[in-house]
C-alpha cells in the first residue's frame, strides 16, 4: 500500500519540483531584484497568515476524517468543515480588503497585497478538498488537483507577468486564478455530501482543540522558516531579501519537495495504521518511513550543497546568483533537519493528540531563530542568517526527537540511516573529484549522474533499504522460472 500511495501522489511532487525550480528561473529573470524581493516578501506574508488562521481546519480536516467516515458520520464532518470554512473566510476577506484601503502603501505593493489575499483565501478551500481527499485515500483525485493548482498557478502567473505591467502582483494573481478554478472544480462534490447533524457544534470545539495548537505550532514553524526574510529586508533592503529567497528556494524547496511527498503519503496511512490495527502497526509504518526518508534525503541535501554554485549559475537571474548560491549549501543542512522533524518526528504529536507540546517547541524554536537573524544578519549579512536558521532547526529537531518519544515513540532508524550516511559520504568525494566541462549544464548532468550512480552503487553494497535482498531475490525467482520452462 506504501508504495501505491507514494506513485500516487507522485505528479503532485514532480509538479512542485517544476514549479518550484520554475519560478526562481523566470520570476527572478522576469522581475527586478526588488520587485522579486516585494514579491517574496508577500507571499511569505499571506503564507503567515494563512498558516495562523486556516490550517488548523486544514489539520483537523485531516485528522478526524477516518473517524467519521468508520462511525457513518462523514456527511456531519463534512458539513462542520465547510460551515468553518465560510464563517472564517468572509470576515477575512471583508477585514483585508478595508485594511488594504486605509494603510498608506506603495500602488506595487498594494497590488500585491490584494492579490495575495485572493489567492489566501481561495487555497484555504482548496486545502478543505485535498485534505479531504486523501484523508479519503483518493490518492488519484489529489493528485490531480493539486498537480493542476501548481502548474497552472505558475503558468497564469508567468503569463500574467510577461504580457503586463503587474510586476510583483503578476506571480500572485497567477496563483489567486488557478487556485478560483480549482476550488470551482472540486468543492461542489464535497458540499453535496455535506449534512448538518446534531454533533456539530461538539465537533467545531473539537476540530478547533485538535487543529489549534498545529496552527500555534506552524505559524512559529513558519516565522523559523521565513521570518528572518523581514529582518533581511529591514537590515539590509529587498533586493537582498530577493537573493536570499533564491538561494532558500533553490535548497528548501527541493528538498521539501521529498520530505512533502513522502510526509503527505505515509501520514494518512499511519493514523489509519493506529486507528484500526494499533500502535504496533503504526510503528511498524513508521519505521519504513524513517528509513527511506533518511535514504534520500540525506544524499538530496549533500547534492544541493556541492552543485550550488553550478546550480545558481543555471536556476537564478544573473544579478541574483552569486549571493542565492553562497547560502544554499546551509539552507540544505537546515532544509533536511526541518524534513525530518516536521514530516517524521511531529508525528508523534500528532498520533497521540498532543499538538500542545509540538507548539510550545516550535514557538521556542521561532524566537530564538529570530533572536539569532537580529544578531547575526548585521555582522554576517545572508549568511547570519542562514547560520541562525541551521541553529534553530538543530535544537528543535533534537527538542522534539527527544520529547516526542513520550508521547508517541516513534522508531529511529539507527542502522539505515547510517548506511545512507556513509553512501553518501561516498557520494560526495565522488562529486569533488567530477571534471570541469567548462559548460554548466553539463557539469551538472556529469555531477547528478555520477552522484546517483555512486550512491546507488554504495547502498547497493551495504544493502540499504533491504535493496540487495530484494535483488538477490528477483534474479532467484527469474532463474527458477527460466528452469522450470
Amino acid at each position: 500500500m506504501l508504495n501505491r500511495h507514494l506513485l500516487a501522489y507522485l505528479p503532485v511532487y514532480l509538479a512542485q519540483a517544476l514549479v518550484g525550480f520554475g519560478s526562481v528561473v523566470v520570476f527572478t529573470r522576469l522581475l527586478t531584484p526588488d520587485a522579486y524581493g516585494q514579491y517574496m516578501l508577500v507571499l511569505t506574508g499571506s503564507a503567515l497568515i494563512s498558516t495562523l488562521i486556516f490550517t488548523w481546519l486544514d489539520a483537523a480536516v485531516a485528522r478526524y476524517h477516518a473517524r467519521a467516515s468508520a462511525r457513518g458520520r462523514l456527511g456531519g464532518h463534512l458539513f462542520t468543515a465547510l460551515a468553518l470554512f465560510a464563517m472564517i473566510a468572509a470576515p477575512v476577506g471583508a477585514l483585508g480588503g478595508v485594511l488594504l484601503l486605509v494603510l498608506d502603501l506603495s500602488p506595487a505593493l498594494k497590488t500585491a497585497s490584494t492579490y495575495a489575499l485572493v489567492y489566501l483565501l481561495l487555497r484555504a478551500g482548496v486545502m478543505i478538498a485535498l485534505e479531504t481527499r486523501r484523508a479519503a485515500g483518493e490518492a488519484w483525485r489529489y493528485s490531480a488537483l493539486e498537480t493542476f493548482s501548481l502548474a497552472g498557478g505558475f503558468a497564469f502567473g508567468a503569463a500574467l507577468t510577461l504580457f503586463t505591467d503587474l510586476g510583483s502582483a503578476g506571480p500572485l494573481a497567477g496563483l489567486a486564478l488557478a487556485s478560483g478554478l480549482a476550488l470551482v472544480f472540486d468543492l461542489p462534490a464535497l458540499a453535496r455530501k455535506a449534512k448538518r447533524d446534531r454533533a456539530h457544534s461538539a465537533r467545531i470545539t473539537a476540530f478547533f482543540a485538535y487543529g489549534g495548537p498545529i496552527a500555534f505550532s506552524l505559524i512559529f514553524e513558519q516565522l523559523l522558516t521565513s521570518g528572518d526574510r523581514f529582518l533581511i529586508a529591514a537590515y539590509l533592503g529587498e533586493a537582498a531579501t530577493g537573493a536570499y529567497a533564491a538561494g532558500y528556494a533553490l535548497a528548501d524547496r527541493s528538498l521539501s519537495i521529498v520530505f512533502l511527498w513522502l510526509g503527505m503519503t505515509t501520514g494518512p496511512l499511519l493514523i489509519s495504521a493506529l486507528e484500526h490495527d494499533g500502535r504496533k502497526a503504526a510503528q511498524d509504518v513508521a519505521r519504513r518511513t524513517g528509513a527511506l526518508m533518511g535514504a534520500i534525503g540525506f544524499p538530496a541535501a549533500a547534492g544541493l550543497a556541492l552543485i550550488s554554485p553550478d546550480l545558481a549559475r543555471l536556476m537564478i537571474g544573473e544579478e541574483l546568483a552569486d549571493s542565492a548560491a553562497s547560502i544554499v549549501p546551509l539552507i540544505a543542512l537546515s532544509g533536511l533537519m526541518n524534513g525530518v522533524m516536521t514530516h517524521y518526528f511531529h508525528t508523534a504529536y500528532t498520533l497521540g493528540r498532543r499538538t500542545g507540546s509540538m507548539a510550545f517547541i516550535m514557538t521556542g524554536s521561532a524566537v530564538l531563530n529570530l533572536a539569532l537573524n537580529a544578531l547575526l544578519i548585521p555582522l554576517l549579512g545572508l549568511h547570519g542568517a542562514a547560520w541562525a536558521t541551521v541553529v534553530a532547526y538543530a535544537i528543535a529537531l533534537v527538542a522534539c526527537a527527544i520529547h516526542g518519544r513520550s508521547i508517541f515513540p516513534m522508531p529511529i532508524p539507527v542502522r539505515e540511516w547510517s548506511k545512507a550516511a556513509l553512501a553518501t559520504a561516498g557520494m560526495a568525494v565522488a562529486l569533488i573529484y567530477v571534471p570541469s566541462t567548462g559548460l554548466v549544464i553539463t557539469d551538472l548532468v556529469l555531477q547528478v549522474a555520477l552522484g546517483a550512480l555512486s550512491y546507488a552503487v554504495i547502498m547497493l553494497a551495504l544493502d540499504g533499504l533491504g535493496a540487495r535482498r530484494w535483488l538477490t531475490l528477483k534474479i532467484v525467482e527469474r532463474l527458477g522460472r527460466r528452469a522450470a520452462a
